[in-house]
This record gives C-alpha cells, sequence and structure tokens, in this order.
C-alpha cells in the first residue's frame, strides 16, 4: 500500500510540476470560483475538511464517499458587479466501483453593450462558462482514498467560443477516529482544444495543494489550513511596464517586492469551524493572497476574511457565506444539500 501510495504522489508531482502559471495569465479562472458556501467561509479553498458534504468533491474529488450516496447539491452565489455563478451536483455509491457524481459549474457574466472601434452601437451581448464534471472516488484502506474528475469546458465570450478539457487528481488520509485529515490535489490540468477566435491556445488554472484539518477531541472546534500553487514559490506580480514607460505612481505601485515571509504566507488559507450543537457550525477563514493583494492601504478593511454558518433542518443541510474581496464589495454564497434516501416516498 505504501508502495502504492507513493507512486501516485510522484505521478501527480511529476507530471504536471513544470507546470507554473499563476492568476492573469491562464484561461477558464472561473473553474477556481468556489461555488461551496462552506468552503467559502473557511477561506476559498480547503481540500480536506471533514463531514460528508458531496460539494466538496468540487475542490477535492477523493473527498466523495459512501456516505454521500443519492445526495443532491445546489449553490448560488451572488458575486460582484452582478455576475453570479452556481454548482449543481448528483452523487451515487457503486459497491464495486466507488462513488460517483454528476455536475455542472457555471458563471454568467450578464448582458453587455456591444460597440465597434468607432464606439458604434452594435447591440447587446451576452458572456458566459460552463464545466460539466464528472467525479470519482474509491475506498483505497481505510485511511486512504483517491479520486478524479474529468471536466468538459465551454466558454462563450460575446462571438467569441472555446472548449477544453481539465482534470482533477486527489489523494486523502483519514485518521482512525476522523478527527484528522490530510489532502494532495492536481487541479485543473488540461488543454484547450478550441480556442477564441484568431487566438493562440492558452494554459489552464493547474494547480497543486495541499492541505490539512483537525478537529479537536474534546473541543467544538476544527481548524482547516491549505496551501496553494505548490508549482510555483514567487507569487509576486510583475508589471509589464518598462521602467521607462512608468509614471512616478506606477513605480509605486509596482516596484514593491515581497519579504521572503510573504512569499510563505500568500500560498496559505486558514479556516476555522465552531461547532457549538450538533446542527449548528459557525465558520469564519482568511486568505493571505487575497488580502495583500486587493487591500487599500489606506483602508484595509475585513479585505481577505470570511465568514458563514451552517444548520441543519429536518433532511436539509442549508449553509450561508460572504467573503470579502475588496472594499467595493463581497460575495454572497447559498448552498443547500439533502440525501434522497433520507425521505420515505412509500
Amino acid at each position: 500500500m505504501k508502495r502504492n501510495l507513493a507512486i501516485i504522489f510522484f505521478l501527480l508531482m511529476s507530471s504536471f510540476s513544470s507546470l507554473a502559471q499563476v492568476g492573469g495569465e491562464r484561461i477558464y479562472e472561473f473553474l477556481n470560483l468556489p461555488s461551496s458556501a462552506r468552503v467559502t467561509a473557511l477561506g476559498g479553498e480547503q481540500i480536506a475538511t471533514g463531514d460528508a458534504e458531496a460539494d466538496l468533491s468540487f475542490h477535492n474529488p477523493s473527498l466523495l464517499s459512501a456516505d454521500m450516496d443519492q445526495t443532491i447539491s445546489l449553490n448560488y452565489v451572488s458575486y460582484l458587479a452582478d455576475i453570479n455563478y452556481g454548482y449543481a451536483s448528483y452523487t451515487k455509491h457503486f459497491n464495486k466501483w466507488g462513488t460517483w457524481s454528476a455536475g455542472i459549474h457555471y458563471v454568467n457574466y450578464g448582458k453587455f453593450v456591444g460597440a465597434d472601434e468607432y464606439g458604434q452601437i452594435t447591440g447587446n451581448f451576452k458572456a458566459s462558462e460552463y464545466a460539466l464534471l464528472i467525479s470519482w472516488a474509491m475506498q483505497l484502506s481505510p485511511k486512504i482514498n483517491i479520486g478524479a474528475s474529468f471536466k468538459p469546458i465551454y466558454s462563450n465570450l460575446e462571438k467569441y467560443n472555446s472548449f477544453g478539457l481539465a482534470m482533477d487528481f486527489g489523494v486523502t488520509y483519514s485518521s482512525t477516529d476522523q478527527l484528522f485529515k490530510a489532502a494532495l490535489v492536481a487541479k485543473n490540468a488540461g488543454y484547450q482544444f478550441i480556442p477564441y477566435y484568431g487566438s493562440e491556445r492558452e494554459p489552464l488554472p493547474f494547480e497543486i495543494l495541499v492541505g490539512m484539518s483537525q478537529k479537536l477531541a474534546h473541543a467544538p472546534f476544527r481548524i482547516a489550513i491549505t496551501y496553494r500553487h505548490l508549482q510555483k514559490f514567487d507569487l509576486n506580480y510583475t508589471s509589464p511596464l518598462s521602467i521607462s514607460n512608468r509614471t512616478e505612481t506606477d513605480q509605486n505601485l509596482s516596484d514593491k517586492k515581497d519579504s521572503f515571509g510573504d512569499k510563505i504566507l500568500k500560498h496559505m488559507i486558514m479556516g476555522l469551524e465552531f461547532l457549538p450543537m450538533k446542527n449548528v457550525v459557525l465558520r469564519t477563514g482568511y486568505n493571505f493572497q487575497r488580502r495583500q493583494e486587493l487591500k487599500v492601504d489606506s483602508k484595509s478593511s475585513t479585505v481577505g476574511f470570511s465568514w458563514g454558518f451552517g444548520i441543519k433542518i429536518s433532511q436539509f443541510h442549508i449553509n450561508y457565506s460572504s467573503a470579502r474581496y475588496h472594499l467595493a464589495g463581497a460575495s454572497n454564497h447559498f448552498s443547500i444539500s439533502t440525501r434522497l434516501s433520507d425521505f420515505n416516498f412509500k
């Protein structure tokens, strides 16, 4: 078993280590938008959280389990600038073939007014993107789960269309008492088969993540930490402006360099869950990179922080969260899920 895990780890790390694009350099970035209200509340990306919630497979397919059999999950997000997106899925477990999930992730950018190069109005147009997710997971041992997701992608931006394929791979370790989890995930490895009209093929938002969570045995708290972009250490943004063309303002904005500590922390997302009672959960999270890159120095406010809660009412799990991206606004996330097998239809 240890030998098999070593092989899996080696393949995940070596197959994609040459890819190191981060933020603003890739297509289909909507694949990284968190739909789950729970994950959003915990900072926007967590791959080793506990409990049987089917929409967690969007972040790590190896989190699928038999406990999610016949689960329907619906997620809706009111994002910034009238953008909305969401994710819906259905999960089914098969004794011999593992646990499978089928879902769709979409983003609707809204309506726009089109104009030509002379400023003449040409009409209205829409922009949207879609990804179909087919996910699978299997238990190799009482402590080890593996999983994968296959994601056909379609993007429609005015008259420009693109088609691509992406895959996720994950491995999750769970302790015997289920209080501790650790995971390794490679996300969005794939290829753009049909580029936008008149453009060249572009890289997908590939990344490698490692995460862990620990629920305290004698206190109602769970701590979750995820470390993103293992394939690239320095996430600092370099301005494309040449030194000779920069204004004094450009110099101040683009010449700031991250310290070694900042470079480490920009990869890290932290989340905390407080479970005061059986059917109620309170959550908060902190995204270091989001705060460092999107805060305004004169007023940092709560940029980078997120919060939310979850409740169970009858057979339904309902979650809400809000994440502060900028002083301009925050996103609002709503999730609801239920297991059809919990209902008596007779």
